[in-house]
């Protein structure tokens, strides 16, 4: 059976829950005030779950994110003056999961504020026709594939300093752009990430996803200081799904590298390659909770194993870069490291049915990603040099 997604603020008791004969079991977003500050999981019994055994479930794993929350709600912090900024949807041929997106982004924009859909190498009018449905957005057509060409194109197309992304596949909640602006208060800062949760876990292939890869970095704000903090471990800073840069960092350390991430062999890792870069140079990113987006995991085991693999591919390919084109020696240890430390021990407690870990065919397809990730960066760097001086 399936997994039920729910959202539930403690600050209003929860009622009963009916109509859930679908599911065993219940993953809750816990809120106070609105304020993510938790996450639990629940049995379902009978079809529903009783509201004070949801309650005090909810209270039981409360932690220091609750208090922390708390504290600053109590000490009351000093409201930034709300900046209008743009958001960019960079989308290709998936025109319902378009629809959805824009509907949400919608609900949470403000006066002042710009939307781009920046429709990515195109084989059809079908993003150009959901776009017409929504008038506040403005449509621009990119002929050159691939998520970063996309990306870079948004940065360029902006109107304002700060371009808030979200997938075409997520659905932020109504206060997610307001709660990445503030940390942009901070000179430093050129870049925000925030908490990103499942919209549904209805089949089996979404719920190994979530055990495999969870988008959500936990429920404390952190911030990222590329004084401090190594900028070959970006894993735990966010993702692309759910980010915005100054677009002033083109000119600070350069835009996304192009031979990476979507639409190139190098799968993905154009996100992580950027915040590796924003740390190396001494600057910050900021992860905010509060910025909180739902995003729709694939549904099909095929794709689920195809994201497995290709977050392989991505990470070594990003490793590569940092290599070849910014001498960063350091990615040869941190490999290594990754290796030994970390993906060996989860495919043995994945091996040995440990509750709770990924399916192993998840992990062993990482592991191949792996392996062909250094291969795949030349190859899309080469490809991405011939096109351009092909012109």
């Amino acid at each position: 059976m399936a997994t039920a997604v729910l959202d539930l603020d403690l600050s209003a008791a929860p009622a009963d829950i009916a109509g859930l004969n679908r599911y065993d079991r219940a993953l809750v977003l816990i809120r106070w005030c609105g304020h993510p500050v938790g996450v639990v999981e629940l049995p379902v019994a009978g079809g529903r779950l009783d509201g004070q055994a949801t309650r005090r479930a909810m209270i039981d794993r409360l932690d220091w994110a609750f208090w922390e929350r708390w504290l600053r709600d109590r000490l009351g912090e000093p409201a930034p003056a709300r900046r209008p900024a743009t958001v960019a949807i960079c989308t290709r041929e998936r025109p319902d999961d378009l629809q959805r997106a824009l509907e949400a982004v919608t609900r949470g924009l403000d006066d002042g504020d710009e939307l781009l859909v920046i429709d990515n190498a195109p084989s059809s009018d079908a993003t150009r026709r959901v776009v017409e449905r929504f008038p506040v957005a403005r449509y621009v057509c990119e002929t050159r594939q691939g998520l970063d060409v996309a990306r870079n194109r948004a940065l360029r197309e902006a109107r304002w300093d700060v371009v808030a992304f979200t997938d075409d596949d997520a659905v932020p909640d109504r206060g997610w752009l307001r709660a990445l602006l503030p940390p942009f208060a901070d000179p430093l800062v050129l870049c925000v990430t925030g908490l990103t949760m499942p919209l549904e876990l209805e089949t089996p292939a979404q719920e190994a996803f979530e055990r495999y890869a969870p988008f959500g970095r936990g429920f404390r704000r952190r911030v990222f200081d590329g004084t401090r903090d190594d900028p070959l471990a970006v894993g735990h800073v966010g993702a692309g799904a759910n980010m915005a840069i100054r677009r002033s960092a083109l000119e600070v350390v350069g835009p996304f590298d192009e031979a990476l991430d979507a639409g190139t062999a190098s799968r993905t890792g154009g996100d992580h390659e950027m915040f590796a870069r924003i740390l190396a140079a001494g600057y910050r990113i900021v992860y905010e909770p509060d910025a909180l987006s739902w995003h729709r995991h694939r549904r099909a085991w095929p794709e689920v194993r195809q994201t497995a693999y290709g977050y392989g591919v991505g990470v070594y390919a990003m490793w590569t870069r940092l290599l070849f084109e910014a001498g960063e020696v350091g990615v040869l240890s941190r490999s290594l490291t990754w290796f030994f430390d970390y993906q060996l021990p989860r495919i043995a407690r994945a091996a040995s049915r440990r509750a709770g870990s990924p399916p192993v065919l998840l992990l062993l397809a990482e592991l191949w990603g792996c392996a062909a990730g250094p291969w795949a960066y030349l190859s899309a760097r080469r490809r991405l040099r011939r096109g351009l001086a092909a012109g």
